[in-house]
């Protein structure tokens, strides 16, 4: 008979439990004690929803991120962390988001990228030649022994050796591979610990499979393995995020007791590996799209797993593809939604009951096999030609950047190093009441229009205050930057509580795309033309990109993705016209999620990157030359997409580089990056204060990486979930850093790109 199990369960709880239990002790609410007994308790939870399953897994749980604990079970605490003086548990926390106070800002937090191609960030591991690592089990084998006495069979969880150090950032440029081998005993003492404690299997997640791998790496799965096997635990290698291709022969030799694979992403690998398995080993498919929403085909999943099952036995494993981690708790909540789109939903409860289907109707020997080409993720592999002819006249701007800039700073007339902010203010508890309150009819439409009225000429007046250059509305009225305009567009629903972890305590509510995407009326307009009557000085419009709409969203997966994407561009097209209508001069379309969206593989990339900026283009290329397009980019490695980026050819680029000590700007310095830049100049994930100093010397750092007339100031990101008085110093420092380096201008202290000081006594560009 088949067995079932998980390779991850969402951590937040039904209702983001796990965020109120961090920001309370973040806050100092509750001591360790107190967040102990209540994620305890979160634990337990997801223990009981997955009863059903053969295996459970254990360790998937996490107080941050998996990545950060991985660093922690291998003893890898970087020493400024080390030296602070604080619990582990505080280390951690100092890892992920840095310090508080300005006694700590020595300790800054780790570099933050996203997992692979989603909308999760992992807390990136930092080694170089003097790294050493000491396992430190004690956590897993506890929670492993509290599964067991709640009468689980416990599969712990962890990060394999080779994804580890392919993930971590190597800040002295040692070969990462050096430490491979002492870093495979603790695994093996680590393996032999948990069978100590009666654990059968261990999942060893190692996703860079679904990857391109040189020689070197394959040949070092081949000699980790063939080293891992004297564990006296059994080795479930677990691959996910897509199929194997290259790297299939190397998984297919290697010793470990059984073998997961993305079987949606490639059924074919099912075949090729059934036809190499050892007699004893496993092979486990990953069938439920742990990527999505909709509901599985679980009939046709039947008749296409029969066979498998007829020949496998217990040998053959059913489980989604990846980790439940990416998609909401459980659909039973939603009251919103309509009845028919309910029904066509499966969250992360409801994906493990189509598990318990799927095993129980294998048993069933009255079985059709049919062809599994069917349950391809149409959504996320086919395409048609939406957005693929790159002749398009609706993709270019009028002119070219060179002249485009000298019309903008005609029209604008901004100072030399300009300060912005990315867009969103605090979001303040008031915010959310009265936002909930008109939610909920219990606040007129006329009373909230006062309220964020009132909220966005309190934010002006702060940013004047201030001094800052390029002013924005706030966004009080949003609640995210995607979920706000799924409210607005046709084809679009929002759920109540599908929220997806995306890093820590910050979650997000991805919304549904169920059908043809348009847009209704004017959805941000109304908010910036006000902000703009406030202030002569310039109001960036604030509009999330199409791409990002598109993979910050579940997409319904029986639809090209580029299609979809093609909707919202025109969507977002329409806004970006009528802001310039409206008077508004800047306009911001972020595409955070650009990057993120890149296929893993090399030879996949080509077609993505064609539609996804001929999408963005197709959003902003229909304005005119003085109106300025910003865009904004999250954390991500921009060397492998900088040609693309050019070619974007957005008047302004803002991009997240703080947590990685500016290294993700040699990509734009090497490739001579031909428009405006702003590096963020602090990073906002951290309650860390930058002072004036710091600010001052990263600008002088700046000058050197990039020429100084493409140069803007602000903060990596938005500053939605900082509390008024950290937004209020930190913003201050960055404003009279960029004045003094500004009057260090006119004292010829700093040089421009060229070696030469061409600014006056009022800096302008």
């Amino acid at each position: 008979m088949a067995k079932i199990h998980n390779l991850g369960f969402p951590r937040i709880g039904p209702n983001r439990e796990l965020k109120q239990s961090l920001e309370s002790y973040w806050s100092g609410d509750i001591d360790a004690s107190e967040l102990d007994k209540q994620t305890e308790t979160l634990r337990l939870n997801n223990l009981k929803a997955q009863e059903n399953l053969d295996y459970v897994p254990v360790g998937d749980f996490s107080l941050y991120d998996h990545i950060l604990d991985t660093s922690f079970l291998l003893g890898n605490i970087p020493l400024r962390f080390r030296e602070q003086g604080i619990s582990e548990l505080d280390q951690y926390f100092l890892a992920a988001r840095g310090a508080s106070d300005q006694s700590n800002c020595c300790a800054a937090a780790s570099e933050m990228t996203k997992w692979f191609d989603t909308n999760y960030h992992y807390i990136v591991p930092e080694i170089n030649t003097n790294t050493s690592f000491a396992l430190n089990s004690k956590k897993l084998l506890d929670e492993v022994r509290q599964a067991r006495a709640q009468g689980f069979e416990p599969k712990p969880v962890v990060v394999g050796p080779l994804s580890y150090l392919y993930l971590a950032s190597s800040t002295d440029q040692t070969d990462k591979l050096q430490h491979l081998d002492t870093l495979i005993p603790l695994y093996i003492k680590l393996f032999n610990q948990l069978a100590a404690n009666g654990v059968e299997w261990v999942q060893v997640d190692e996703p860079i499979l679904a990857t391109d791998l040189c020689g070197q790496w394959k040949m070092a799965f081949k000699y980790t393995y063939e080293k891992l096997k004297q564990g006296n635990c059994k080795l479930l290698l677990t691959s996910y995020f897509g199929d194997l291709r290259d790297n299939l022969t190397t998984v297919a030799g290697l010793p470990v007791a059984g073998l997961h694979i993305d079987a949606l992403a490639n059924p074919e690998d099912a075949d090729q590996l059934m036809a190499t398995l050892a007699p004893d080993q496993v092979l486990s498919l990953g069938v439920i799209d742990g990527r999505n929403v909709w509901r599985a085909q679980t009939q046709a999943l039947v008749e296409w797993l029969s066979p498998y099952a007829q020949q496998l036995g217990p040998r053959l494993w059913l489980a989604p593809n990846c980790s439940l981690l990416h998609v909401p708790y459980s659909v039973e909540a939603e009251q919103n939604l309509t009845h028919t789109l309910t029904h066509k939903l499966a969250f992360a409860v409801q994906k493990l009951d189509e598990l318990v289907v799927l095993r129980s109707e294998l048993n069933n020997p009255q079985i059709n096999i049919k062809s599994p080409k069917q349950l391809h993720r149409n959504g996320h592999t086919g395409h048609n030609q939406a957005l693929l002819d790159s002749d398009n006249s609706r993709y270019a701007r009028r002119s070219t950047f060179v002249t485009r800039r000298e019309a903008q700073r005609h029209k604008l007339q901004l100072p030399v190093l300009p300060t912005t902010t990315i867009g969103s203010f605090p979001q303040t508890s008031e915010i959310r009441r009265a936002r909930a309150a008109f939610k909920q009819e219990n606040l007129s439409a006329s009373d909230y229009q006062d309220f964020i009225e009132r909220q966005i000429r309190d934010c002006i007046e702060i940013q004047e205050e201030l001094g800052l250059d390029v002013l924005v509305h706030g966004e009080a009225e949003r609640n995210d930057m995607v979920e706000y305009f799924g409210n607005l567009l046709e084809g679009v629903a929002v759920t109540q509580f599908g929220w997806v972890q995306s890093y820590g305590s910050r979650c997000v509510k991805p919304p549904l795309i169920y059908n043809q995407v348009r847009r209704r009326e004017a959805m941000t307009v109304a908010w910036a033309r006000y902000a703009q009557s406030l202030t002569d000085k310039p109001v960036k419009g604030m509009l999330t990109g199409p791409v990002t709409l598109l993979n910050w969203s579940f997409v319904r997966n029986d639809i090209a993705l580029n299609e979809v994407a093609e909707q919202l561009a025109l969507a977002i097209r329409e806004e970006v016209q009528d802001l310039e209508r409206a008077g508004i001069r800047i306009i911001q379309v972020d595409e955070a999620a650009l990057r993120e969206g890149l296929p893993l593989r090399e030879a996949d990339k080509a077609q993505y990157m064609t539609w996804a900026l001929n999408a963005f283009k197709l959003a902003t290329a229909g304005v005119a030359d003085d109106t300025q397009i910003h865009t904004h980019m999250c954390y991500s490695e921009f060397s492998d997409i900088i040609d693309e980026i050019i070619k974007m050819d957005a008047d302004v680029i803002t991009i997240e580089t703080a947590r990685s000590h500016l290294t993700l700007l040699e990509a734009f310095k090497s490739c001579g990056y031909p428009n405006d830049i702003g590096p963020g100049v602090y990073d906002i994930h951290s309650p860390a204060c930058p002072s004036k100093a710091q600010i001052s010397d990263l600008i002088h750092k700046l000058s050197n990486l990039l020429p100084l007339e493409a140069l803007w100031i602000n903060p990596d990101c938005g500053l939605k979930t900082r509390t008024w008085p950290e937004a209020r110093a930190a913003l201050s420092n960055m404003v009279e850093a960029a004045k003094a380096c500004r009057q260090a201008l006119v004292n010829n202290q700093i040089q421009d790109s060229e070696g030469s000081v061409t600014v006056t006594a009022s800096p302008s560009l």
